[in-house]
Order: C-alpha cells, then sequence, then structure tokens
C-alpha cells in the first residue's frame, strides 16, 4: 500500500473549512467545521499509474489481491475523527539529518509519515524530545500540547519512492533513541497551517 498514492481531488477545499472566516471573527478558538465529503474526496494514484477514487471497488479488489493470503480491506468513513488522544505526530528535519549520519544514508524525510515537520535551526537531532509536556503554537492559531515520543516500527525502513527496506534505520532508533523518534501531540486549538509557520513554545 505504501506505493499507493493518495491526493484530495480538490486539494483547496479539503485544506480551508467553508466557515475559516465567519469562525476567526468571532473567537481565535472557535474551530471552524470542516469540508464536505464531496470537498474530501480523495483519489489514489496506483504504481501502474492509474488514477481510482477511493470508494472505486476495483480499487479495493486491487488492493486485496496484492495482499493475497485471505485479507480482506474494508473502506470506513466517519464524521468524527478515527484516531486517538495524540492524532499529530511531528518531527524536525534535524532528527533526520541524524539518523541518516548514523545509518550512513540520506534519509528523505517522509519515511517518517508525520503531519508536520519542524525547522529547528541550529539545534541537535531529537531537540524535539525536550517538547513533551509543554504546549506549542504553530501558524497564528494552532495550539498543540506534546504528550510523548513517537514510538517507531517497522514502516521507517521502507522507503517512500520504492518500499525497498533498510532494517539499520529502525535498529539504531532502537539502540541509540529508546525505539522513538519525533513527538506525538494533541491539539488544543485547530487552525491553518502554512509551510514556514513560526513554531513558538509556549510554557
Amino acid at each position: 500500500m505504501l506505493l499507493h498514492q493518495p491526493r484530495f481531488r480538490d486539494p483547496e477545499r479539503a485544506a480551508k473549512p467553508p466557515n475559516l472566516a465567519a469562525a476567526m471573527a468571532f473567537s481565535p478558538l472557535l474551530n471552524p467545521i470542516a469540508a464536505d465529503a464531496a470537498g474530501l474526496a480523495l483519489d489514489v494514484e496506483t504504481p501502474t499509474g492509474e488514477v481510482l477514487a477511493i470508494d472505486d471497488p476495483a480499487l479495493l479488489r486491487l488492493l486485496a489481491e496484492r495482499a493475497a493470503n485471505g485479507h480482506s480491506l474494508t473502506l470506513l468513513r466517519s464524521e468524527r475523527a478515527m484516531t486517538d488522544c495524540r492524532p499529530i505526530s511531528l518531527f524536525s528535519l534535524q532528527t533526520a539529518r541524524q539518523l541518516g549520519e548514523e545509518v550512513g544514508a540520506v534519509l528523505d524525510k517522509r519515511r517518517f509519515r508525520a503531519n508536520v515537520y519542524l525547522d529547528l535551526g541550529t539545534a541537535k537531532g531529537f531537540s524535539e524530545n525536550e517538547f513533551v509536556g509543554r504546549r506549542l503554537r504553530i501558524g497564528q492559531t494552532v495550539v498543540v500540547s506534546i504528550v510523548e515520543r513517537d514510538p517507531r516500527c517497522k514502516m521507517i525502513t521502507l522507503d517512500p519512492d520504492t518500499a525497498a527496506p533498510n532494517p539499520e534505520i529502525l535498529h539504531k532508533v532502537t539502540q541509540k533513541h529508546d525505539r522513538a523518534a519525533g513527538i506525538y501531540g494533541a491539539v488544543l486549538v485547530e487552525g491553518i497551517i502554512r509551510i514556514n509557520d513560526p513554531v513558538e513554545l509556549l510554557d
């Protein structure tokens, strides 16, 4: 599934809540409503370049055939977020760089599947660990409470473009960093995050 690339059919509608201006004018702490189902429609590009709607039965058949061994897949949609209490992951470019140096390879940050990638300037790798137990403001509005370090699994060993494995990455994370890389946060105040937004420690 790693080689199947999902994307919003209408990225602008998906990213911008329809009542954002009204919500922000009323209160910066008011969470705006999300886009409707049509605005959040997804397409998936397969490894062969075919583009299928996320709810196309042909896509489910294709994925089931690749899974083999009797596995089945079901598409679920919910009006509520299907996440736990840590729905956002943050990961610094400095941590990606340090891990690359430790394994002797340049690592694509996408391996770590973060929601937000932080550039911590001159800080060393894994500096984001110091944010656990604190609150961050990202951009003008978003506030995130950092609750724990991000425990890692085999997924970080897979190249995001080829799915080729590099087990040494997880070995180093386990051996030198308590099997954790990056941090998890809970969103306290919603809002729009943009590239190059400033990040501020609130406490």
